[in-house]
C-alpha cells in the first residue's frame, strides 16, 4: 500500500498538465470555431430537419437549428477560457456538459475521437489546470502551485493505454488482415495531390494495415519506457500527421501529439515550455485523506471503461453485421457500410400503402448513411408512425428490400421486410430479431 500511496500521490511537477491545458483550449476552440467556419454546423446541425440522435435522448432535439452556430461559438469561447486558464473551473465544466449534449444529439457525423473528447474533458474538470501560468492563479495568487499529485499522469496514461489497446485488438479480424477494409478507406482519396495515387498501390495497404495494430497496441508502452521514447515520439508525429492529411479527422490527431507531454519527464516539459517556471523536486506522496473514495470513484470509472467495449460479445451476432454494440468501444475506422431499401407505410385501418421518399425528410449525408445502420433505420420508423399519428392515423412501418454492403463486399439482405419497426422497442444491451443474421450468401447490388 505504502508504494501505491507514492506511486500515485507524490507531488510532481506540474508542467505537463498546465501545457496540456493550453494546447487542449486551443484545440477545442479550434475545433468549434472550425465547425462553423466550415460549415459542418450548418450541414449537420442547421438545416437538417431533425438530427439522428442517441436513442433516449430525443430531447435535444430542441436545439436543433440555427441557434447551433450561438452554440459552437460558445464552445468555442469557453476552449479559450480553459486555454487561458480563465475562470476556469468553470470553462471545462460547461464545456464538457455542452460537448456532451452536441455528441448525443446526433450520429450522421459520429466520430469515436468526439467520445474521448468527452472523457479527457470530464477528467480535467477534476485536475487544478488552473494552478500556475493561468489568468486564474494571476488573479488569485493563492491558488498559484507547482506541483500536482502523481495520479494526475496515470489516469491520462491509462485512459489512453485503454483507447489504443482496444483500437488494436479491434483490427484484428478477417477484413483487415487481408486489407480490404484499407483498401476501402483510401479508395476516395485517390484524387488527392502528390500521395493519390500512392494510396491506391497494395504494398502501402499492407504498410497501413500492419502499421496501425502495431503502432496502436505498443504506442503507450514505447512511450513510457524512456530508451524507445523518442522513437515512439517522432513515430507518434509521423502517425497523427499522416490521419490528418489522408483522413480528416479534426483535431484528434492533434490531440494525440498533445497528449505526449504527460509520456516525458516534468523537468523535460518545463524546460521546454516554462522556462522561468520555479524547479519543483518529487516529494514522497503522504497518506491521502481522500485517497479510498478516490480509489473506489477511479476504480468503477475505469471498469466501465473496460467493460462497455467488449459488451458486443455479449449481444447475439457479429458487431460488423449487426453495429450493436459498435458505438464506444473504440473500433475506429474499421469498416465502410452501404445500404438501400425502401420504407413502407401501412394504414391499419384503410390498408393504404405510400412509399416514403427519403428527400422529404432528410439531408443528403443522412441518405446516405441511414439504410447501412439499424437504429438509424428504426428511428425513422418511429418518426414516421408519430408523423402519421399527429394526423390521426395509425401505421405501421416496413423496410422492404433491405441490403446492405461492408467493406465494398456484395449486398445481403439486412432487415426483415415482414417486421412492422414502428411496432418495435429498441434495447441498449440486446440483438434485435428483426435485423437478419449475418451467415447469409452474398448477392449482387441492384
Amino acid at each position: 500500500m505504502k508504494a501505491i500511496n507514492r506511486f500515485l500521490f507524490s507531488r510532481v511537477d506540474n508542467s505537463p498538465l498546465l501545457i496540456f491545458r493550453i494546447f487542449f483550449g486551443i484545440l477545442v476552440a479550434c475545433e468549434c470555431y472550425g465547425a462553423i467556419i466550415t460549415g459542418w454546423v450548418r450541414l449537420t446541425l442547421v438545416e437538417p430537419q431533425f438530427t439522428f440522435n442517441f436513442i433516449g435522448f430525443d430531447w435535444l432535439q430542441i436545439l436543433q437549428g440555427s441557434g447551433m452556430y450561438v452554440y459552437f461559438f460558445i464552445m468555442g469561447t469557453l476552449g479559450l477560457g480553459i486555454a487561458f486558464g480563465y475562470k476556469y473551473r468553470f470553462s471545462i465544466i460547461s464545456f464538457t456538459i455542452l460537448w456532451t449534449g452536441v455528441y448525443l444529439m446526433q450520429k450522421t457525423s459520429y466520430n469515436n475521437h468526439y467520445y474521448l473528447l468527452i472523457l479527457i474533458s470530464g477528467i480535467l474538470c477534476f485536475f487544478p489546470a488552473n494552478a500556475n501560468y493561468s489568468l486564474d492563479a494571476k488573479q488569485n495568487p493563492s491558488i498559484r502551485k507547482e506541483w500536482m499529485y502523481g495520479y494526475v499522469k496515470w489516469l491520462i496514461v491509462l485512459q489512453l493505454f485503454i483507447v489504443y489497446t482496444y483500437a488494436s485488438i479491434a483490427k484484428i479480424y478477417g477484413d483487415w488482415l487481408d486489407f480490404s477494409t484499407v483498401r476501402v478507406l483510401l479508395l476516395d482519396k485517390a484524387n488527392y495531390y502528390v500521395i493519390g495515387e500512392l494510396l491506391q498501390q497494395a504494398w502501402v495497404h499492407k504498410i497501413v494495415g500492419v502499421f496501425g495494430i502495431v503502432f496502436d497496441l505498443l504506442i503507450v508502452p514505447a512511450l513510457l519506457w524512456k530508451p524507445t521514447r523518442k522513437i515512439a515520439f517522432y513515430t507518434s508525429i509521423f502517425f497523427h500527421l499522416f490521419n490528418s492529411i489522408v483522413f480528416q479527422i479534426g483535431i484528434f490527431p492533434y490531440l494525440s501529439l498533445a497528449f505526449i507531454v504527460f509520456f516525458f519527464e516534468p523537468e523535460t516539459i518545463r524546460k521546454i515550455f516554462f522556462k522561468k517556471k520555479k524547479t519543483f523536486e518529487t516529494q514522497e506522496g503522504k497518506l491521502h485523506p481522500f485517497r479510498k473514495k478516490l480509489f473506489w470513484i477511479a476504480g468503477i470509472y475505469f471498469l466501465v471503461q473496460l467493460i462497455l467495449p467488449i459488451r458486443h460479445h455479449f449481444i447475439k451476432d457479429d458487431v460488423l453485421w449487426t453495429e450493436e454494440g459498435h458505438r464506444m468501444s473504440w473500433r475506429m475506422m474499421l469498416r465502410s457500410r452501404g445500404g438501400v431499401g425502401q420504407f413502407k407505410v401501412v394504414n391499419k385501418t384503410t390498408g393504404k400503402t405510400t412509399k416514403v421518399k427519403l428527400e422529404d425528410y432528410l439531408s443528403k449525408k443522412q441518405k446516405r448513411r441511414i439504410m447501412g445502420y439499424p437504429d438509424f433505420i428504426w428511428q425513422f420508423a418511429q418518426r414516421l408512425k408519430k408523423e402519421y399519428a399527429q394526423k390521426g392515423e395509425a401505421v405501421s412501418v416496413f423496410l422492404e428490400n433491405s441490403k446492405v454492403s461492408i467493406n465494398g463486399k456484395p449486398y445481403r439482405a439486412f432487415i426483415d421486410p415482414k417486421v412492422d419497426l414502428a411496432n418495435e422497442s429498441w434495447h441498449h444491451f440486446k440483438h434485435h430479431d428483426w435485423i437478419l443474421p449475418s451467415n447469409q450468401k452474398e448477392e449482387k447490388a441492384n
